[in-house]
């Protein structure tokens, strides 16, 4: 069957961790798991439930655990087309694994949400460590270049204007700081689930077993089985608060990224990078020359789609109708969206930064045909000598104005200051007017500038 989607068609092979871990094969595997863990748990505190199920049946579970596999999956699609449920068709799946004394137990107690929930949050928590890795694989790159460039003295813009001068170096590192404290934030975001029944009161397991603490019995599942955080109130449904959490610092890191591909890319255009060159590749269809910079602009667009994805289920998945509605349950299914695409999008910027060559020519040029940035500096020491009117004085002489080195040093010349400052800001060039940006960088990766 064609594909519907690029990330299953065209872009497949390059987000197949995310396709193992978001995929409805995905999704059936983490049912599985709860599902058994759950059986597992009813047996060490349900004196009711049959303790010792037969060695085979044991194996069997711990096989589904450990390498569920394709046929087991379609095993569970078939039982699916009759049932039209597709937690129903797990718990009669596991029929065929546990003795038939141990059928009433499999999802006792359990509304479908109490099995989904939990398997979507142990989804998010796989993802959040692969995309955690792929985010740190690229910031180690940019870790690289960011020292490779610490010295390498670049002409500012702000707001599209020429501006104080600093380092290519310090630019790259001030994406490190931004992706390193994102990721970290990422990681540490709890995700929480709940298996407390129907709507949240533990009604049904009171009643059939009322000597059991059935709280502290969901707590200990959720955080020691599960590994999760535990949500102590719900409704039917876990409110994916946490979830959303996660959802928005993924959209944080689209949109550093984002950022980042277009500070490139306008680097590129202004020539300070070239790209290396491979061989049959085609720029343009009809202009020889080009090189284009594709890999930042597929990053871009895929972050862009990441982004948007997540904001869509973040602001939509914390709301329910009274106890439940199903709206959740299609939006939970597109997580693999927000994953797949923006991991599509770290793919093509680490692609694109690995072909980036520094032209250092062409960036000393840029920078020393803009010697009124040094009209900062020498407004700055009028300032530091009591001249009120520093400012207007600088504004006057510069403002507008295509000027050269020679005329910023005529014009320090005729200032009242003490000579050693004349000497400094007669000396001063644009090349060496980069405050302590490298020694900024080096500080920050070398851990001495840390927060």
């Amino acid at each position: 069957m064609p594909a519907l989607s690029p990330l299953d068609g065209r872009y497949a092979a390059r987000v197949t961790p995310y396709a193992a871990v978001f995929s409805e094969f995905g999704l059936m595997r983490q049912r599985v798991r709860v599902e058994i863990e759950w059986l597992w748990m009813l047996q060490a505190v349900v004196p009711a439930c049959p303790k010792v199920p037969d060695l085979r049946a044991e194996a069997g579970l711990r096989r589904l655990l450990e390498n569920f596999t394709e046929e087991d999956y379609e095993g569970i699609k078939e039982i699916e087309r009759t049932t039209n449920h597709d937690v129903k068709a797990v718990e009669y799946f596991l029929r065929g694994y546990v003795p038939e004394n141990l059928w009433s137990w499999i999802h006792w107690g359990c509304t479908s949400e109490d099995i989904n929930n939990t398997a979507y949050g142990l989804m998010l928590q796989a993802g959040r460590g692969e995309i955690a890795t792929q985010l740190r694989d690229v910031i180690d790159d940019l870790r690289t270049l960011a020292e490779e460039w610490a010295d390498v003295p670049m002409l500012s813009r702000t707001h599209g204007q020429t501006a104080t001068p600093t380092t290519l170096g310090k630019e790259v590192g001030v994406y490190v700081y931004r992706l390193e404290e994102a990721v970290g934030q990422l990681e540490r975001l709890p995700l929480t689930a709940k298996i407390n029944g129907a709507t949240g009161t533990y009604a049904a397991h009171v009643v059939a077993v009322p000597e059991i603490d059935w709280v502290g019995v969901s707590r200990e599942f959720v955080t020691e089985r599960l590994g999760l955080g535990w949500a102590p109130l719900t409704t039917q449904i876990e409110a994916h608060d946490t979830a959303v959490q996660v959802l928005h610092q993924l959209a944080l890191v689209g949109s550093i990224i984002i950022d980042l591909c277009r500070d490139v890319w306008g680097y590129v255009s202004l020539g300070y990078f070239g790209q290396k060159l491979k061989a049959g590749e085609v720029g343009s269809s009809t202009m020889p020359h080009k090189v284009n910079p594709i890999d930042f602009e597929n990053a871009e667009g895929n972050c862009a789609l990441a982004r948007g994805v997540a904001r869509t289920l973040a602001d939509q998945l914390p709301i329910s109708r009274w106890q439940r509605d199903l709206t959740d349950s299609t939006l939970q299914r597109n997580y693999g969206l927000v994953w797949g695409h923006l991991g599509l999008g770290l793919v093509s910027l680490k692609k694109g930064l690995g072909k980036l060559e520094l032209r250092p020519e062409r960036v000393r040029g840029d920078l020393t045909a803009a010697p009124e940035v040094l009209t900062e500096a020498v407004q700055t020491v009028l300032r530091t000598h009591g001249h009120a009117d520093a400012y207007d004085q600088l504004k006057a002489f510069s403002r507008g104005q295509a000027l050269n080195l020679q005329q910023v040093r005529e014009f320090v010349t005729g200032l009242a200051i003490p000579q050693e400052d004349k000497d400094r800001l007669l000396n001063l060039t644009p090349e060496a007017y980069t405050g302590v940006a490298t020694e900024l960088v080096r500080g920050y990766l070398s851990g001495e500038l840390s927060r």
